[in-house]
């Protein structure tokens, strides 16, 4: 019997694998990477261009007062502050805010926060005693202890408010040192008393820079007003 024997013939080579992984990679990362970056570019539009420049637009439409930052202005149109930013006034003929400690000399608007002192501290102890003392000085005429808004600072340090009791407190050394009655004073406070939002929600409250220029308007700037005699 023949015995025929056969060649093995070449083995397929496995090496075009490779290069099919390698050409498909490419593809699969652009079919990610770009619907990512064009996903991204179009959130961007959406949220950080067309939605703020509508809601500025409607803003300004509805609330042309607020949308510009509840700006106040004097008798001759001068912006001198905020409805929503509390300052501070010295001169004994106008009411003063809550202290601050927004700052190194307070009611910084670029500096706004507490103290971050607590209950137990000396250096709010100390601060709190001080602010008393000088309130007792400055009010002699005031009829019982100062409010306690009037003796703490408030967690912002720019509350353009005082309550009611706060202001009419203080009400007795600005009729004082403005010259007029008393009586009128304290009617000027109510009359700027805001009441609760909606009836319900909040205290009522007044806003301190505006119920200054209501002092100037009603009775004159401090400086003509001591010239008036007491009483009047």
């Amino acid at each position: 019997m023949r015995h025929t024997s056969t060649v093995p013939g070449p083995v397929p080579s496995a090496t075009p694998a490779p290069r099919a992984a390698a050409t498909e990679q490419p593809s699969a990362v652009r079919d990610v990477l770009v619907p990512a970056i064009g996903a991204t570019l179009v959130t961007l539009l959406l949220t950080g261009l067309l939605y703020p420049i509508v809601m500025t637009g409607v803003a300004r439409v509805l609330f042309p007062a607020k949308s510009e930052g509840s700006l106040v202005q004097d008798a001759a149109g001068n912006v001198v502050g905020s409805s929503l930013l509390a300052q501070g006034f010295a001169r004994a003929g106008y009411f003063q805010p809550r202290p601050s400690a927004a700052g190194d000399k307070g009611w910084d608007p670029m500096s706004s926060g507490g103290s971050n002192l607590g209950p137990s501290s000396r250096k709010l102890q100390e601060a709190g005693a001080a602010r008393l003392a000088a309130l007792l000085k400055d009010n002699p005429d005031a009829g019982g202890p100062p409010p306690v808004e009037l003796v703490t600072a408030s967690g912002s340090g720019l509350d353009p408010h005082l309550s009611p009791a706060a202001a009419l407190w203080q009400a007795p050394r600005v009729a004082k040192a403005r010259g007029v009655a008393h009586e009128r004073v304290r009617a000027l406070v109510d009359e700027y008393t805001e009441g609760r939002d909606l009836g319900v929600l909040g205290e009522p409250r007044v806003n301190v820079l505006e119920l200054n220029l209501a002092l100037d308007r009603r009775f004159g700037a401090t400086e003509a007003a001591a010239a008036r005699a007491p009483g009047k």
